[in-house]
C-alpha cells in the first residue's frame, strides 16, 4: 500500500507557515497568493495551530468580525491532528473523512515534514489507479497475443 511519505516525495514537504499574532487579512493574502487552503501557525519554531478557510469562514466573517483586525490565534484551530508518513493514504483518507478535515500536517521524529490536503490524496489514488490499470491492460494485451 501507498504511504503518505510518497505521497510528499511526488507533492514536496513545502508547508506554508504564519504567526499567530499575524492579522486574518494577512492570513488571507498568503493563502490567496500561494493559492492554498491552509496555512499552519507556527510560534518560536513549534506548530500552534492550523488555520484554514473553513476556520476563517466560520470565526470571522459569521460573527462579523473583520479580516483585519481579527487576529490569526483568535481564530486558528488549537487542536491538531497529525499523521506520520509511514502510514497509509488509506490511513491518511479515513482520518480526514471521519474528522471532516481537509488538511492534515505531517509529522515525522517530532519535525513537521508536510501537509497534505484532501485534493492531494484522491489525486495520488487517481493516479495510482490509472497506473495499475495501465499495467492490467499491457499484461491483458501480452497474455493474448
Amino acid at each position: 500500500m501507498a504511504t503518505v511519505a510518497q505521497l510528499l516525495q511526488i507533492k514536496g514537504h513545502g508547508v506554508w507557515t504564519i504567526g499567530p499574532n499575524a492579522t486574518m487579512y494577512a492570513a488571507l493574502e498568503l493563502m490567496a497568493a500561494k493559492d492554498i487552503g491552509a496555512l499552519l501557525v507556527v510560534e518560536s519554531e513549534k506548530v500552534v495551530g492550523i488555520l484554514t478557510e473553513r476556520d476563517y469562514a466560520r470565526k470571522v466573517a459569521l460573527y462579523g468580525k473583520t479580516s483585519q483586525t481579527a487576529l490569526v490565534n483568535e481564530v486558528m484551530t488549537k487542536e491538531i491532528v497529525y499523521i506520520s508518513p509511514n502510514r497509509t493514504i488509506e490511513e491518511c483518507m479515513t482520518i480526514m473523512t471521519k474528522r471532516h478535515f481537509r488538511h492534515l500536517p505531517v509529522v515525522e521524529n517530532g519535525k513537521l515534514a508536510g501537509i497534505v490536503s484532501i485534493g492531494d490524496v484522491v489525486k495520488f489514488i487517481i493516479e495510482d489507479q490509472d497506473f495499475l490499470i495501465h499495467e492490467l491492460e499491457k499484461y491483458i494485451v501480452g497474455t493474448r497475443g
